[in-house]
Parts: C-alpha cells; structure tokens; sequence
C-alpha cells in the first residue's frame, strides 16, 4: 500500500522538476542565437485608440488573429502603459483632432511617442500624425511627423479607393522578409511630408501616394492593412514585433 502512494508523489516531483529545468532553459544564449519560447504573445499589450471615430474593430480583431492581447480605450493610464499603441481613423480630419483635444488624447499620444515605444497610425490615423491638414479648413494635427496633408488635385476620381502595388523606397524594419505588392487605399487627401527620409513607401495614383512613413518609433500607413490581405498582416505583424 505505502508504494502506491509513493510513486505518484514520486513522478510528480520528477515531472515538476523536469518544468522548471526546461524553463530555465528560455532565456539560455547560444552565441548570436537565443533559445526561447516566444513569451511575447501572452505578455504584449496593444492599444488601440478609441477616441470615438475609427476602424477599431477590424483593425483590433487583426491584432487577435496575429496572436496578440489587444486593449480599445481612451483611458490615459492604459494607453501609456502598452507595449505598442495603434491610432486608427476614419472620417474627417477637424472632427478627429476635435475629438482628441476634447478627450485627451492628443496629448497622451504625444506623451505615448515621447516614451520611444511604437506608435502607428491608420489611414485617418497616419494624416493625424502630421502638422496640418487643409480638409473643409485648415486643422492642426499632432505634429510628430513634418509634412502637410492636402486634397487630390487632378482630373481622376476622387477618393482614391481600391488596390495598388506599394513600392518600397527604403529599407525598414516594417519590410522584413516581404516583397513589394498591393494594399487596399479609400482616401480623399494625402500626405505631403516635409522630409523625404520618413517616406519609406509609395502607391501610385496618377502619381506617387504617400503610402508608409516613419521616424524613429512613429509610424504611419495610408492604407488599411486589416484590409490588405497578406501583405497588410505582415506589414502589421512587423510593426507589432519592432
């Protein structure tokens, strides 16, 4: 009788050593290489803006399917204390900064980009990130990244909507192990960046269209990536794994 009861306890103890030693096992170097169990998916946390105008849920249930928690509020604390955050937008560019003046919220993004962590912007979202938009009047906008955002001019159907081929300008962390293909755009006005070195993609429109920028740990895409098949969810994922 007294065996049978041992040797449970006693498989248990190997089977509870066995865990611990595997575990210490995650962050062993070897040499350039790391051996790790990829902890990243259940500790990250992504917010998502919600200051009342955006794409917050299909851009939040992209996230999921990439394997990451993903938080949509306007509370400052939770907003300050993500991993990443992702400032969505769809609508007009007054009403917008109109909506996150009043809430708060430009400011707490400005406090979020302060912090070196990555901020990414969509579509409305990226525009926001510039100083000033002419779209039914001149609007400030958060002025992390230089550049004005003004209407197409030409004789073309206006909005620019549907797929176009993205042509990478330079090298980025957003185009790991990606090749240049097409993202879906729905757009009326658009970027004009003041330095060229923060524009790393283009579409084409009966022109160049800003499509992607970037400086330092601001990012903006004009397109919807929730929306652009593979290649938006690699260019989402990359950006969620800087």
């Amino acid at each position: 009788m007294t065996a049978r009861v041992r040797i449970p306890y006693t498989l248990l103890g190997f089977v509870t050593l066995l865990v611990i030693m595997l575990r210490s096992l995650i962050d062993v170097e070897y040499g350039a290489h790391t051996l790790y169990l990829d902890r990243k998916w259940d500790l990250t946390m992504i917010v998502i803006i919600d200051y009342g105008m955006g794409n917050l849920h299909s851009v939040s249930k992209a996230v999921e399917r990439l394997g990451y928690e993903v938080v949509v509020t306007g509370d400052a604390e939770k907003i300050l204390a993500a991993d990443a955050v992702i400032l969505p937008g769809v609508g007009a560019y007054g009403d917008a900064m109109q909506h996150l003046q009043e809430t708060g919220l430009a400011e707490v993004t400005k406090q979020f980009a302060a912090t070196g962590k990555s901020l990414l912007g969509i579509c409305l979202g990226m525009q926001l990130l510039f100083e000033q938009s002419e779209e039914y009047g001149l609007h400030q906008g958060l002025g992390l990244l230089q550049g004005d955002v003004v209407r197409f001019k030409g004789d073309f159907k206006i909005p620019h909507m549907g797929w176009n081929k993205l042509q990478f300008l330079q090298q980025s962390p957003l185009f790991l192990n990606l090749t240049e293909g097409h993202v879906y755009f729905v757009h009326s006005y658009h970027v004009l960046p003041t330095n060229k070195d923060n524009l790393l993609a283009t579409g084409d429109y009966n022109g160049p269209v800003t499509a992607i920028v970037g400086k330092n740990n601001v990012y903006g895409m004009q397109f919807h990536p929730e929306k652009s098949g593979e290649l938006g969810m690699q260019l989402l994922k990359n950006f969620l794994s800087l």
